[in-house]
């Protein structure tokens, strides 16, 4: 059995603060010398924790007179960032990642429409589908759309899931789009589709509002794919 090292150890310490929220985002962490004298450890064994939690992404330490650690707060970027290695390492298509989010992401919107609060969801996609109205061939639209869509369920296991799919799925969107600008028609598609899942989760429609999703993003799959000509791209084709 594997004993932890000290610097180990003084990881976990801060890392379940962190968690815990007892150290909150942008949170200055004590100066080396009490971390020091709290821990019982040496400079370099605090700075090799302070290492591990940085290859985390749960710290960001800076250098000099007014340097110092502070806490960064967790959020699905890292997760997104392991995964994609792994990911890109096991060789998984674009293809992969995209049926992965349909059977994630469709059930979403059932969960919306079935909601006691689906008045105030549609309320809340409603706002943002006029807030975009006139910015329609903004590429940053669409993938916040989806996420807030996910979002709104406020299941934090599925937000956390998706979102790092969202993350692939979105790269892909950006190479597609350098080198096939969305028409106007195409982004006026989309838009009318964000608004009918509006509709559907304000009728309470669950079975249609799972149906619906289900087949935008199929179809948002397939478009993103044809620029490929149906080869298998790779997620590290979009990730480098």
């Amino acid at each position: 059995m594997r004993v932890p090292k000290t610097a180990e150890l003084v990881a976990s310490h801060i890392r379940n603060q962190i968690i815990r929220g007892e150290l909150r985002g942008d949170d200055a962490l004590p100066p080396e010398s009490e971390l020091m004298a709290q821990f019982g450890v040496s400079r370099p064994t605090l700075r090799e924790g302070f290492r591990i939690l940085e290859s985390e992404g749960l710290i960001v330490v800076r250098r000099g007179a007014r340097g110092g650690a502070r806490v960064r707060v967790p959020d699905h970027a890292v997760a997104a960032r392991f995964a994609g290695l792994v990911l890109q390492y096991r060789g998984a298509t674009l293809a992969d990642v995209f049926q992965a989010r349909t059977i994630l992401e469709a059930p979403a919107a059932r969960m919306l429409a079935a909601s006691k609060h689906r008045a105030d969801i549609a309320r809340r996609l409603q706002a943002f589908v006029d807030e975009h109205a006139e910015d329609l061939q903004n590429t940053s639209r669409a993938p916040a759309f989806h996420r807030l869509v996910v979002e709104l369920t406020g299941n934090q296991t599925l937000i956390l899931i998706t979102g790092m799919l969202e993350d692939i799925a979105e790269a892909a969107a950006v190479s597609w789009e350098r080198q096939n600008p969305p028409s106007l028609r195409e982004a006026q598609r989309a838009h009318k589709g964000h608004q009918r899942l509006v509709e559907l989760v304000r009728a309470g429609a669950t079975d249609k509002a799972e149906a619906f999703w289900r087949a935008h993003l199929d179809e948002v799959g397939s478009v993103l794919m044809k620029v490929h000509g149906g080869s298998p791209t790779k997620v590290v084709d979009v990730l480098v």
